[in-house]
């Protein structure tokens, strides 16, 4: 495969995308509660946000806090989140990570990515998301299956691995932009280019992607 994009081409979809959805740089979740972005970003895994923003609701109403959803019925909280899918385990994983963050941190989302990452069911990504929306800190950036996907179409990045694609876009953009990409891509994924069928002739970035240039 040819060589990943360069960081002025880099810059130039950056900026592309950035005029394209306003909103993302506006009006996305800083200053999230900690705890609920915790939560929210586990239950997002292979479900739609649409699924999340509907239980959430229902879930927090009833476990408002770490403490409380520690103590929790897994049976229970498999009722409120079923419509997110693979409710077993999600159930199972949050309760297990509200359980750590009161023996271990008081209750608390510890701020940091090296004690994020040992709460069970938190990844880089999850990590990511939630030090950026809750805490404003970027030490990485997170890599979901539109990041995944979009940084090889696009030619950001040649690896096929979370870790491998996160490394690449770190070495590509400035640390500023960490968090702000991540909801850049995502909403692009979404609209445009969408998986199977990208919208390729109204896309903005379309005379910077090897997607569209291997295709065109």
């Amino acid at each position: 495969m040819e060589a990943h994009m360069d960081k002025k081409s880099a810059r130039k979809v950056y900026k592309a995308l950035d005029s394209e959805y306003p909103e993302v740089s506006t009006h996305h979740r800083a200053g999230a509660p900690p705890f609920e972005s915790l939560i929210a970003t586990i239950l997002s895994a292979q479900t739609t946000d649409k699924s999340v923003d509907e239980v959430i609701g229902p879930l927090f109403a009833r476990y408002p806090c770490a403490e409380v959803l520690a103590d929790a019925r897994i049976e229970d909280v498999e009722i409120i989140i079923h419509k997110t899918g693979f409710f077993h385990m999600k159930a199972r994983r949050i309760i297990d990570a509200s359980v750590m963050l009161v023996r271990e941190f008081g209750g608390r989302v510890p701020d940091t990515m090296e004690l994020l990452l040992r709460i069970p069911g938190v990844g880089r990504k999850t990590a990511n998301i939630v030090l950026y929306h809750s805490f404003g800190k970027q030490e990485g950036i997170a890599v979901d299956t539109h990041v995944l996907r979009l940084s090889r179409l696009i030619g950001f990045s040649n690896n096929s691995d979370a870790v491998g694609v996160e490394t690449d876009l770190m070495d590509l953009f400035p640390k500023e932009d960490w968090g702000n990409l991540t909801d850049l891509m995502i909403s692009h994924g979404r609209k445009i280019c969408i998986a199977r069928r990208p919208k390729c002739p109204v896309c903005t970035i379309r005379q910077y992607c090897r997607y569209f240039s291997n295709t065109s």
